[in-house]
């Protein structure tokens, strides 16, 4: 409960969410200080100690571009929880700002007044789908299933911004991006999720492999600062609204990965879209166009430049995936080809009138200007371990480092 309230509170201090109604407390909602509201719930709480779920946060939803006075989003919340059985509960009625489309969040609890509990089983099905099509209807409201067939997929603009560190408070800021994340994002690895969460400077740490939190599958989250080093003190998983440790998200992954399929046609169509015209765009004006379209792309690179990688993040759809996860032709060694097919053309063209030709002469050929290494190392074991590790986790190696092993003819002993 606790957490629930101080989420919204938070929301109304940032001038993100303001209190329209308190329901069944003692004082008007601008009267009403934190400590009192908490103690409203408490005192039902303490009533039914035994059940753990014992708090509901309720989100209505509305169409976008829907005008609503506050008044009417109040009869309306009242309306929806006397429908769903909660008319005699206390209960908090705040209005958000951070999305494009209007939506209020509720509080209370499902402890009465006697101590019984409310019955929370198949309530969204049996209760609230009634509820919600009677109440569209009799305030006159856009139906939820005219918004399905317009948009498959929920269009959510990213209201999120990124941790400052030494600007933000480290606990509240780290928290209020994790919980938005990992409740909003599609993803089904720890590292699709890390993703997303270091574009708003965080990320989730497991430990390292051997250590004590890494043998317990625990898991902190941290604050990063302008170079990407984790910054401040952790944050312990189980500590932050919702609990999103390492046990909850591994659940999270296996449900995300039952509704993935939209999000990857939507995906490749906008990728697509980009991809097709002739000529195709270069490297970066490809992440240009794309992040016109609220798609953030990411090719992870060795310590030798080499591009072994890439990541979508479609904050437009809020999902996240890998390049391979796509399909062979988002990998990055396809994209990378597709990208630089018109720069090396162009180029071989060049070197084949300006070079005399020598039939020969082995000529140099020269890698595309996008997959050619950036730094190079003079450390043999530095080399291997890039390469190894481009090997495990990508599927992009450029042609020239990939060579067969020569069978090596050994002469008999005499």
């Amino acid at each position: 409960m606790k957490g629930v309230i101080h989420y919204n509170e938070h929301k109304v201090q940032e001038g993100k969410a303001e209190l329209l109604l308190a329901h069944r407390f003692l004082q008007e909602p601008h009267m009403l200080r934190l400590r009192e509201k908490l103690e409203r719930f408490e005192q039902l709480l303490e009533k039914s100690p035994q059940v753990r779920t014992n708090s509901v946060h309720i989100s209505l939803n509305f169409a976008l571009g829907e005008e609503l006075e506050a008044t009417k989003l109040q009869r309306i919340a009242t309306d929806y929880m006397e429908r769903i059985g909660f008319g005699g509960q206390p209960y908090l009625v705040y209005r958000h700002l951070d999305a494009a489309h209007p939506h209020l969040h509720i509080v209370s609890t499902n402890i009465r007044a006697d101590g019984k509990r409310i019955d929370l089983h198949n309530i969204g099905r049996e209760k609230s789908e009634q509820a919600r099509k009677a109440i569209e209807l009799e305030y006159g409201l856009v139906r939820a299933e005219a918004q399905r067939k317009a948009a498959a997929l929920p269009l959510l603009p990213v209201t999120l911004e990124p941790a400052l560190y030494g600007k933000s408070e480290t606990n509240r800021t780290v928290s209020h991006i994790v919980t938005a994340v990992t409740r909003g994002y599609n993803y089904t690895s720890l590292a699709e999720l890390n993703a997303v969460l270091r574009v708003f400077n965080v990320t989730a740490d497991p430990g390292k492999e051997n250590s004590q939190m890494h043998r317990k599958g625990g898991l902190v989250y941290c604050m990063l600062d302008t170079q990407g080093q984790k910054a401040g003190v952790p944050i312990k998983a189980s500590v932050i609204h919702g609990k999103p440790t390492l046990a909850n998200l591994e659940k999270r992954f296996g449900q995300n990965r039952q509704h993935r399929k939209l999000y990857r046609e939507a995906l490749k169509k906008s990728i697509d879209s980009i991809l097709t015209p002739a000529p195709p765009p270069d490297k970066q004006k490809f992440k240009q166009l794309l992040q016109k379209e609220n798609i953030q792309v990411l090719f992870h690179e060795s310590a030798l430049g080499m591009t072994y990688g890439v990541t979508f993040i479609d904050h437009r759809r809020r999902a996240v995936f890998n390049g391979s996860e796509l399909g062979k032709a988002y990998g990055a060694k396809a994209l990378l080809e597709r990208l630089s097919q018109e720069r090396a053309t162009s180029t071989g063209e060049k070197m084949s009138k300006e070079m005399p030709s020598q039939q020969n002469t082995p000529q140099r050929v020269s890698l595309p200007e996008a997959a050619a290494p950036a730094t190079f190392s003079t450390n043999a074991m530095d080399i291997m371990q890039d390469l190894l590790k481009a090997e495990q986790q990508g599927d992009y190696l450029p042609h020239a480092l990939k060579t067969r092993k020569k069978k090596i003819k050994r002469r008999p002993r005499l």
